[in-house]
C-alpha cells in the first residue's frame, strides 16, 4: 500500500491531529475545534482547527461518518466536500442536522466527519463536432430503471 505524508499545522494546542480508527479503515476521522448546537435543519461550518499541505496530484475528500448520519440524522451537506492540494486555510466540515424534531450537540474533540484521500487525474479537453457513439448513447437519468 502506498503512503503519503500529509503536513498537518495544529491551530491550537488542543486541536485534534485526524487519525485512523482501525488499521484498514478507509478514512481518518475529522474532530470539531469547538462545541456547537446545531437545531433540526440547521447547517453550519465547523471548524478543525488544523490545516494540512496535501501532496499535489491528491485531494482529501470529507465525508459523513455512518453513526452519526444513523444515530443522530448528522451529515456533511456537500459529500464529498473537496480539500484541494494547494489549499492551506484551516480544514472545515459542512454539517447539517437532517433530524426533523432533534438539535444535536457537537462537543470540542468529538468525531464530526472522515476524511478520504484519492489520487487525482488531470485531463486535457478537445472539442469535437461530433462524439464517438456507444451502445448506451444519450440514455441517462433511469433510463436503466423501471418502465
Amino acid at each position: 500500500m502506498e503512503k503519503i505524508e500529509v503536513v498537518i499545522q495544529k491551530l491550537a494546542a488542543d486541536a485534534v491531529i485526524p487519525k485512523y480508527a482501525h488499521e484498514g479503515d478507509a478514512g481518518v476521522d475529522l474532530y470539531s475545534a469547538g462545541t456547537f448546537t446545531l437545531l433540526p435543519g440547521q447547517r453550519l461550518l465547523v471548524p478543525t482547527g488544523i490545516k494540512m499541505a496535501i501532496p499535489y496530484g491528491y485531494e482529501g475528500q470529507v465525508r459523513p461518518k455512518s453513526g452519526l448520519a444513523l444515530k443522530h440524522g448528522l451529515s456533511v451537506l456537500n459529500t464529498p466536500g473537496t480539500v484541494d492540494a494547494p489549499y492551506r486555510g484551516e480544514v472545515g466540515v459542512i454539517v447539517i442536522n437532517h433530524d426533523p424534531k432533534a438539535a444535536y450537540e457537537i462537543k470540542k474533540g468529538e468525531k464530526i466527519a472522515q476524511m478520504v484521500f484519492n489520487k487525482v487525474e488531470y485531463v486535457t479537453f478537445k472539442e469535437a463536432a461530433e462524439l464517438p457513439e456507444t451502445t448506451r448513447g444519450a440514455g441517462g437519468f433511469g433510463s436503466t430503471g423501471k418502465h
